[in-house]
C-alpha cells in the first residue's frame, strides 16, 4: 500500500517528522528572527486581511519552508530513488504547504473577528460612531479572506484528486504485477480495482484532516492562550491557570475516549461486511458465464450472511450513533459554558467573545480530530485488513486471522 508510492515508508515517514520537528524547532528557536538579516523582519503589528500574506515575516516562512523541503527530498532522491518520488515527496509537501494556508486563514478571520464585532457592538449601543463606510470595509475585508480560502481550496481538492489517483496508480501496478499469486485470495479483483482508490482516496483525507488539525493547534494555541488572560474562572471550579486551555483539553480526551470505547467492535464489522459481499457477488459473476453456478439455494445462503452482518452492523452503530450525537450536541454548549462566570461578571466585549468562541472551536476541532473522523477511521480500517492480506500473500506469510476464517459470517 504504501511501498509502492513512497520511498522506503517506515524509514520516510519517521524522517518526515523528525526532519518537521527540527525545522520548527529552529524556526521558533531563532530561525523566525534571522529573516531581519536578509531584510524580512517578523511581523510586528497585527495585520487583518489579505494582506497578512504578504508581509515580511510570511514572505520568510515561504521562503523558509522552500529550503526545508529541498533539502529533505533531495536526500531522499539521492538515499532511495523512487518512480512515484515527485508526487509522494514533493506533492505531500505542497499539500502540506497549502493546509497551513488554509489553517493562516482561519488565524486571520479570527483576528478580524474582534474589531469587526465590537464595531457592531459599538454602534448598536451608540458608544461609538460607525460610518457606513467603516462598517461595509470590514465586511469587505472578510469577503476577501473568504474568496482567499475558497480558491485556494478549490485548486487544492483539484490537485489532491491527481494525487490520490497517482497513488491508486502505483497500488494497481504493484499488486497487478504479482496477480498470480494474488487471485486465488477472496474477492481479489475487487481488492485491486476498488479497494486501492478507497484506501488511497480515504487516507489522503484523513491524512490533510490530521495535518490540519495539528496545524491549526500550532497557529491557534498561542492565541488561545493569550486569550486565556480574560478567561481565569471556570463553571464548578473556580480560578484555573489557562483555564480555556485546559477546559478544551480535558473535554476532547473525554470525547475520544468515550467514543473509541462505544466504536472498538466496529472495524471488525465492517471488514467481514466487505467479505460476505464479495463472496455474493463473486457467486453471481460465476453465475454469468457457467449456468451450473449461482443457483438459488446458494444465493440465498450467501445472501443470509449478508444480512446477518449488516444487522449486526446496524446495532452496533445505533448505539455507537446515540453515544456520538449526545456528544456533538453538548459541545455545541460547551463554550457558552465555560465562559458563563466570564460573561455574567461582564468581562468580556462582544468582539472579545467572538474571538474566544472560535479560537475554542477551532482547537477544540483539532483535539476531537478522532472523535470527527471516527467513522471514516473505520472504514479505512477495514480497506487496510482487505489490502494487507494481499501484502501477506506476495510476503508468503500466513493470512490474518479474520481472513483465514472459513465462515465469513
Amino acid at each position: 500500500m504504501f511501498v509502492s508510492f513512497f520511498p522506503r515508508p517506515k524509514l520516510f515517514f519517521l524522517s518526515a517528522a523528525i526532519w518537521t520537528a527540527l525545522a520548527m524547532a529552529l524556526w521558533y528557536g531563532g530561525g523566525k528572527a534571522f529573516g531581519a538579516r536578509l531584510g524580512l523582519p517578523p511581523d510586528t503589528h497585527q495585520v487583518i486581511g489579505l494582506g497578512m500574506f504578504w508581509t515580511p515575516g510570511f514572505l520568510w516562512f515561504y521562503i523558509y519552508y522552500g529550503l526545508a523541503v529541498a533539502v529533505f527530498a533531495g536526500a531522499w532522491r539521492m538515499l532511495a530513488p523512487h518512480p512515484w518520488w515527485r508526487w509522494s515527496v514533493l506533492g505531500t509537501a505542497l499539500i502540506v504547504f497549502v493546509t497551513y494556508l488554509d489553517v493562516e486563514v482561519s488565524v486571520g478571520v479570527n483576528n478580524w473577528y474582534g474589531p469587526f464585532w465590537d464595531l457592531v457592538q459599538g454602534a448598536l449601543g451608540h458608544t461609538a460612531h460607525v460610518t457606513a463606510a467603516r462598517y461595509y470595509g470590514q465586511v469587505a475585508t472578510f469577503l476577501w479572506l473568504a474568496l482567499a480560502d475558497i480558491t485556494v481550496g478549490v485548486l487544492t481538492l483539484f490537485f489532491a484528486s491527481h494525487y490520490v489517483f497517482r497513488w491508486r496508480t502505483a497500488m494497481n501496478d504493484y499488486f497487478v504485477s504479482e496477480w498470480r499469486r494474488l487471485r486465488l485470495i477472496e474477492g481479489a479483483a475487487q481488492r485491486i480495482q476498488e479497494d486501492t482508490m478507497r484506501f488511497s482516496t480515504t487516507t489522503e483525507d484523513l491524512g490533510v484532516s490530521f495535518i490540519n488539525s495539528v496545524l491549526t493547534l500550532v497557529a491557534f494555541v498561542p492565541v488561545l492562550l493569550r486569550l486565556s488572560a480574560h478567561v481565569t474562572r471556570l463553571p464548578l471550579v473556580g480560578d484555573v491557570p489557562a483555564a480555556l486551555m485546559v477546559a478544551t483539553v480535558l473535554w476532547a480526551a473525554f470525547g475520544t475516549g468515550f467514543l473509541a470505547v462505544v466504536g472498538v467492535k466496529l472495524p471488525g464489522l465492517q471488514f467481514r461486511n466487505q467479505r460476505v459481499e464479495a463472496a455474493y457477488r463473486k457467486e453471481l459473476v460465476y453465475g454469468e458465464d457457467d449456468p451450473s453456478r449461482a443457483d438459488p439455494p446458494t444465493l440465498a445462503q450467501l445472501f443470509r450472511a449478508v444480512r446477518a452482518n449488516y444487522f449486526r452492523l446496524y446495532f452496533n452503530y445505533v448505539y455507537f450513533n446515540v453515544a456520538r450525537a449526545l456528544y456533538l450536541q453538548a459541545d455545541v454548549i460547551f463554550p457558552l459554558v465555560v465562559l458563563g462566570p466570564s460573561v455574567v461578571a461582564g468581562l468580556l466585549t462582544l468582539g472579545l467573545m467572538q474571538q474566544i468562541m472560535n479560537a475554542l472551536d477551532q482547537v477544540r476541532g483539532s483535539f476531537q480530530y478522532l472523535v470527527n473522523s471516527w467513522t471514516t477511521i473505520v472504514e479505512l480500517q477495514s480497506i487496510y485488513k482487505r489490502l494487507r492480506s494481499f501484502e501477506a500473500a506476495i510476503e508468503d506469510q500466513p493470512l490474518p486471522g479474520i481472513e483465514a476464517t472459513a465462515d465469513a459470517a
